[in-house]
């Protein structure tokens, strides 16, 4: 039994997959065995949304609170992939430029030298991979023209007007970024192309922070 009428893990998806579980259209014990599997898709679905509850939850103590704000400002991170950012990297300061930063979760070329002949290749992926994968998640949003969604603008109230400001020129960039990579390459190597510019925006957003992630103490 093949779902064919659309894409996997939709709202629709699912109702079809009660439907094979409600009208017992299987045999008994495969009927068994699917409802196992569906319990456990149940149980695992429950369990992510209460922990990111619990993340959200953590993203409003003062610890985090400002640098979260912040970060979601920018489009394509999540009140899940700020915290992801700001308890990885902690003090966004300690990288005296933006490239420091890119390096650090393994998103600068790497390099071949042979004599005096230099060639780059794929990004190295070396450092913090969970920070990395936030960023290029975060790229993917950029494909899309610029725009200010429901929401991104709520989770842009409150925040100072330089960060909204920020979150604005990366847009218009890091869509230009994109669209132009995409007509050479293949949509997933342009992605992670452009994940080096949102490091870029996260990093200097986040030297107008006067929180010390570590600590949860602002800086002197």
């Amino acid at each position: 039994m093949v779902y064919r009428e659309g894409k996997n893990w939709t709202l629709r998806h699912m109702m079809w997959l009660r439907a094979i579980q409600r009208d017992a259209v299987l045999e008994t014990e495969d009927q068994v065995v699917f409802g196992e599997y569906l319990a456990l898709l149940d149980y695992k679905v429950d369990r992510r949304d209460e922990l990111d509850r619990h993340i959200e939850a953590l993203a409003l103590e003062p610890t985090y609170k400002e640098a979260v704000g912040r970060l979601c400002c920018l489009k394509g991170i999540s009140t899940q992939a700020a915290m992801v950012l700001v308890t990885e990297i902690g003090d966004f300061r300690r990288f005296e430029h933006p490239g420091k930063l890119m390096a650090n979760v393994g998103l600068v070329p790497s390099e071949h030298s042979s004599g005096g002949t230099r060639r780059q290749g794929s990004i190295t992926k070396a450092g913090n991979s969970r920070a990395r994968h936030v960023l290029v998640q975060a790229a993917w949003t950029y494909r899309f023209p610029p725009r200010r969604g429901a929401v991104l603008n709520r989770r842009q109230e409150g925040q100072p007007p330089e960060a909204i400001a920020h979150s604005w020129k990366a847009q218009h960039r890091l869509h230009r970024v994109f669209q132009r990579l995409a007509g050479r390459k293949t949509s997933q190597i342009a992605a992670v192309a452009v994940a080096r510019e949102p490091a870029g925006f996260v990093w200097a957003l986040m030297q107008e922070s006067a929180v010390e992630i570590k600590t949860g103490r602002r800086a002197a």
